[in-house]
C-alpha cells in the first residue's frame, strides 16, 4: 500500500521552503491506487478510513508524506561511505536529529545556505514506525513497529560538519530533510537497492544488504535510547559517493520499490 499527503490544488511553482507549501492549502492523507489518490480520514498510523475525495494523481501535489516528531538518523551505516570521508565504522550506531523544520516534500526546493560552502546530497532509505515503541528486546520483532518506508535526502553542510564535530547545525538548515514520495508498506528493507542522481548523472548507488547495522537492528537499539512514537521517522544511512549540490541542480533519490524522490536546488535568493 502507498500512503502520501497531497495538496488538491497543485502550487503554480514548488514551494522554495516547507512553510509556503503548508501556506497555499492543507494537506490530505490519501492512498494511491493506481491513477487515483484517494483521501483517508488521517494519518496512516493511526485509525482510518477511505474517506470520499478522489482525485487523479496528476491533479495533485504530494507533500512529505510525515508530519514526524522527530527525524532520528544513522551516520556511517555504509562502509564505503564511512571510508570515503575518512571515518571508521562506528563500534555502535552513531544517530543524530534532524529538526522537523527541515523536513520538505516532492519538488520542493533545497535551498542552500549562505553559510556553507559545500553543501552535498546523501540518499537515503528511511523507515516511518507505524507503533510506539521503547525498549525493544532481542526477541522483539522490530519491524512489525515500522509502518513503511520512503526515500530521505539527508542533506548535509559539509564544511560545518567538518568544522562543527557535531553534525546539528551541518545538517539542521531548513529544507534539507528532504521526504518522499510515499510510503509504501509492501517493501522488505533487506535488499534493496538506493540510488542518487544529480542532473541524471548517478553519484550514488548501494544496496541495503551493505548496511553495518540493518534496518530491524536499528529499530532496536534506538528504542533503547528514546521512545519511538508514530509518524517519527529514522533514516538508515547513506552508501558511497555524496556530492556537492549546486544552485539549478536537479537531485533524486531512487529506491527499488519505492519510487523517486526529486528535488530542485536553489540559492537563497533563487
Amino acid at each position: 500500500m502507498k500512503f502520501c499527503r497531497f495538496f488538491t490544488a497543485v502550487p503554480a511553482a514548488p514551494a522554495a521552503h516547507s512553510g509556503e507549501a503548508a501556506q497555499r492549502s492543507t494537506p490530505l492523507y490519501g492512498v494511491i491506487e493506481g491513477d487515483d489518490v484517494r483521501e483517508i480520514s488521517g494519518p496512516p498510523w493511526e485509525a482510518w478510513s477511505r474517506a470520499a475525495g478522489s482525485w487523479k494523481f496528476a491533479d495533485v501535489r504530494l507533500a512529505a508524506p510525515v508530519q514526524p516528531r522527530k527525524i532520528v538518523c544513522v551516520g556511517r551505516n555504509y562502509a564505503a561511505h564511512a571510508a570515503e570521508l575518512g571515518n571508521d565504522v562506528p563500534k555502535e550506531p552513531l544517530i543524530f536529529l534532524k529538526p522537523s523544520t527541515s523536513l520538505v516534500g516532492p519538488e520542493d526546493a533545497i535551498v542552500l545556505t549562505p553559510y556553507s560552502q559545500r553543501v552535498e546530497h546523501e540518499g537515503e532509505l528511511a523507515m516511518v514506525i507505524g507503533k510506539r515503541c521503547s525498549h525493544l528486546a532481542e526477541s522483539d520483532d522490530a519491524l512489525s513497529y515500522v509502518l513503511g518506508y520512503t526515500c530521505l535526502n539527508d542533506v548535509t553542510a559539509r564544511d560545518l560538519q567538518k568544522s562543527d564535530v557535531q553534525f546539528t547545525r551541518a545538517k539542521g538548515f531548513d529544507t534539507f530533510c528532504p521526504v518522499g514520495p510515499h510510503i509504501e508498506t509492501e517493501l522488505t528493507p533487506t535488499d534493496v537497492l538506493v540510488e542518487t542522481f544529480v542532473n541524471g548523472a548517478r553519484r550514488q548507488s548501494g544496496s541495503t544488504s551493505l548496511m553495518v547495522y540493518p534496518c530491524a537492528f536499528l529499530v532496536r537499539w534506538i528504542s533503547r535510547m528514546m521512545t519511538l512514537e508514530p509518524g517519527d521517522v529514522i533514516a538508515t544511512g547513506t552508501p558511497a559517493g555524496v556530492g556537492p549540490l549546486l544552485s539549478g541542480d536537479s537531485v533524486e533519490v531512487r529506491i527499488a520499490g519505492i519510487g523517486v524522490l526529486r528535488n530542485p536546488v536553489h540559492a537563497r535568493n533563487a
